[in-house]
């Protein structure tokens, strides 16, 4: 993803000071010197990378830090803070502006009310497709979304927006007559509003580089629509060219939120946050892929954390709870306390995977895990998932259902469900290994109560909760309890559920298996 590598080298800088006891002024200046170059060499502007250092060499003050403070904790908190404010828009760790725009703080459109959204950007950065994305995301949360073709100078535009609403079912308008834009953007959003939709999208042209022509037609469909909300739609692999081109925009006109596509590529991606922080306004949503549900409302602390390994739990139990349902974790709550594990269980769980979306993205949320699959093994895992879907679709409900399936699968039964699935013996016989090692490791953790169960008593006893991480680790794969750091790394990581609900703790781990 990008961003990855950058994120990889600055833990890799904060984590070299791991082998020294003191931090002295030496240290510190070699690890700000690895966190610049890897900023400068991802294409962050060079002005953001000085004031950044600045700002931490002034956070860290290694003469007058207060005894007993440690200076690496202080200064993974500096720079976790100026990537936070970086990427804000300029403001502060909050996500609240402290300059630029006259939006104040993230955007959210209200419901029942006039919300008209005016998409900007260049040519190529994925607007079209993002309209449809930013609709479709908002028509799931109960809203009345329709969609409006401004876009009168790339060929195809309206075929293309027409396309992608017809699919997502959201209402359009556009023309294949009129080549006025600001005309069309004007009749489009009086006839949504007519219709009682309550979030009007306007796709504008957009040009292969920074025109006047383009920028007066953004002022004159600003003018006729008075959108609430300007979005600036930037490719996130856009390079040193990043600032300038985003400075352009928010001077013509009120730009409030940023969306960044193609953060599913490979390219360096710092411009990108040099141009957040020429517009002044918040990322409100990255998009992670084409798939119109590929995109994801943006929250800076927990993104940053991913991108220095930290994790990101909370984000990681609200999208679980999202996604899977209610009777797939009451199911899954069942087997860890029985300790049996069906094939209709193990069908289940790769479909909440299914839903998750890219399991790499799962990964990143789970400290010390993001680097877990290796390159080109997602891919291949996800293959060897749908293999076995398609093998368990060709068993029966007897089957799926059987307590111990390694004991009923016989060489005719196991002939008979390859046959039907159209699978090779041996893919058979990965499918039974792998869930009698998931079965094995269910009743390892047989009779444990999840993270958050119990109530405060199981979270108040030091001993209880020692115990069950202690039977955890023993069930878990060395690698995977490897990858999260021991047992004192998933000690860690639980301590990040203080304070949450212990309802969403246990869903959790829902999927998880």
């Amino acid at each position: 993803m990008v961003l990855n590598d950058l994120g990889n080298k600055i833990a890799s800088a904060l984590r070299s000071l791991n082998a020294h006891v003191v931090v002295d002024e030496e240290l510190l200046d070699a690890c700000l010197k690895d966190i610049t170059n890897a900023l400068l060499a991802s294409d962050v502007a060079v002005p953001l990378v000085v004031r950044m250092k600045k700002n931490i060499v002034r956070e860290v003050d290694l003469d007058n830090m207060a005894s007993g403070m440690n200076a690496k904790k202080v200064l993974e908190r500096a720079v976790f803070k100026e990537l936070t404010a970086l990427l804000n828009g300029g403001g502060d760790a909050s996500g609240t502006k402290t300059s630029g725009t006259k939006t104040s703080g993230t955007w959210t459109p209200k419901k029942g009310k006039r919300n008209v959204v005016m998409f900007v950007g260049l040519q190529g950065a994925g607007k079209t497709t993002t309209c449809t994305k930013f609709a479709h995301y908002y028509a799931k949360k109960g809203f009345k979304p329709s969609l409006v073709c401004a876009d009168t100078f790339r060929a195809g535009a309206f075929d293309q927006l027409k396309q992608n609403a017809t699919k997502a079912k959201i209402p359009f308008y556009g023309s294949y007559t009129e080549s006025d834009p600001a005309t069309i953007a004007a009749a489009g959003v009086k006839r949504f509003e007519e219709e009682k939709s309550d979030l009007i999208i306007v796709d504008t042209s957009g040009r292969h580089k920074q025109e006047e022509a383009l920028f007066e037609e953004m002022r004159e469909i600003a003018s006729v629509t008075e959108p609430t909300m300007t979005i600036f739609v930037m490719d996130s692999s856009i390079g040193q060219s990043a600032s300038d081109q985003a400075k352009a925009f928010a001077s013509t006109v009120d730009v409030g939120g940023v969306i960044m596509t193609k953060l599913d590529g490979h390219a360096k991606g710092g411009g990108a946050i040099s141009a957040v922080s020429e517009t002044k306004a918040p990322i409100l949503f990255i998009g992670t892929g084409e798939h119109i549900g590929e995109l994801e409302a943006f929250e800076t602390t927990s993104f940053v954390s991913k991108l220095l390994g930290m994790g990101d739990i909370k984000g990681l139990v609200e999208k679980m709870n999202e996604i899977v349902p209610e009777e797939s974790a009451e199911k899954l709550m069942e087997a860890f306390g029985s300790g049996t594990f069906t094939m209709r269980l193990l069908y289940e769980q790769f479909q909440n995977l299914q839903n998750m979306g890219p399991i790499s993205s799962i990964m990143s949320m789970v400290p010390g895990m993001a680097d877990m699959i290796p390159k080109g093994g997602e891919e291949q895992g996800t293959k060897r998932m749908k293999s076995m879907m398609v093998l368990m679709d060709s068993m029966t409900d007897a089957e799926l259902d059987a307590p111990n399936a390694s004991k009923i699968f016989n060489v005719k039964r196991m002939e008979r469900v390859c046959r039907g699935a159209g699978r090779l013996p041996s893919e058979m016989i990965t499918l039974l290994e792998e869930h009698k090692r998931l079965g094995k490791m269910m009743g390892k953790m047989k009779g444990i109560k999840m993270p958050g169960a119990g109530g405060a008593r199981g979270r108040g006893n030091p001993q209880a909760m020692q115990q069950q991480m202690s039977q955890m680790a023993n069930a878990l794969p060395p690698d995977m309890l490897r990858m999260m750091g021991g047992q004192q790394g998933m000690m860690n990581m639980m301590k990040q559920f203080e304070g949450m609900d212990p309802k969403a703790m246990q869903g959790m781990m829902k999927g998880m298996m």
